[in-house]
């Protein structure tokens, strides 16, 4: 197949887009169709500060490349959650970090050890309060979230982006509507805006294919951690990704026009009422972090 703007051998035929272009006109396109999605939804401006949190794998790395690109002023945060899998998952992770920082002088990384902090690894933690009842995933991603709003908010960044791309976003929807989970329904969007104490979230590849970022990373020479987190093997949302291969397979553009859809209703207000209204937030007491029960927040109660 030939590229569509040169007629040279592509390296990508996005067909939902019936576009396929060669190594030199994808990575310019990639970067573009960021672009266009980040003035779309409103993400940020050319004056904010914006850090990405970066986990060694393509799409952050990717969302961090292309945003210096743009040239917007974006820093790094990398959180190592001691996560080992039996080949040093987040020391691996953390050395593509590493590498492509390296690449790019003048670059600032933060960098935050879970276990340095606060005295536990991820496993550690999620094995001590879960005893054993199911994956550390949920307790991860509380650490997670926790740790990237501290340091966005602690250093005086108005943004904070992640990696999800388009693939992410519908298995996390599909999930929700079959469960009709109302409340996540009408917070899933390309930018959730700040509250008190909360810095703005965006999602600069929520219209993005993972098969895309994937390509982007091959094609620039973007060195990543290919291995999964240890922890990911099986679990719903990778069942969900499948599914929704499937249907795109048949029907070329899918996934897009799910996401596209649902954005245009949740624009509409069908999600919307007084059930779904976000609960009053206010600081939690030992971290200062906002939180929405009355005593000290989820995050702190891991570790007493």
């Amino acid at each position: 197949m030939k590229c569509r703007k040169c007629s040279r051998p592509a390296v990508i035929n996005m067909r939902h887009h019936k576009l396929a272009l060669c190594e030199e006109h994808f990575p310019e396109w990639f970067v573009s169709y960021t672009e266009r999605a980040i003035g779309k939804y409103r993400m940020f401006r050319r004056d904010e500060r914006i850090l990405v949190a970066v986990s060694g794998g393509k799409d952050s790395l990717s969302l961090w490349d292309v945003l210096l690109q743009l040239g917007y002023r974006a820093d790094g945060l990398y959180i190592n959650l001691g996560i080992d899998g039996g080949f040093g998952y987040s020391r691996l992770s953390y050395e593509k970090v590493q590498a492509f920082i390296g690449d790019r002088p003048g670059v600032q990384l933060h960098v935050v050890d879970v276990a340095a902090l606060y005295g536990e690894t991820i496993p550690e933690v999620a094995g001590r309060k879960l005893r054993g009842r199911g994956k550390p995933c949920s307790v991860c991603g509380l650490i997670k979230r926790h740790e990237m709003n501290r340091i966005a908010q602690e250093y005086g960044y108005t943004v904070l982006a992640t990696g999800h791309n388009l693939d992410d976003e519908v298995a996390v929807l599909l999930s929700n509507l079959l469960h009709w989970q109302t409340g996540y329904l009408v917070r899933q969007a390309p930018v959730l805006v700040e509250r008190e104490g909360m810095t703005r979230k965006v999602k600069p590849f929520c219209r993005s294919y993972e098969r895309e970022v994937a390509a982007y990373a091959l094609v620039w020479g973007i060195d990543y951690i290919y291995e999964e987190c240890p922890y990911a093997v099986g679990n719903l949302t990778n069942f969900y990704k499948d599914l929704l291969a499937r249907i795109e397979m048949e029907s070329p553009g899918a996934k897009l026009q799910f996401y596209q859809g649902f954005l245009r209703a949740r624009e509409e207000g069908f999600f919307c009422g007084e059930a779904t209204e976000p609960p009053p937030m206010h600081p939690c007491p030992q971290c200062g972090q906002p939180t929405t029960v009355p005593d000290l927040c989820a995050f702190c109660r891991l570790w007493t």
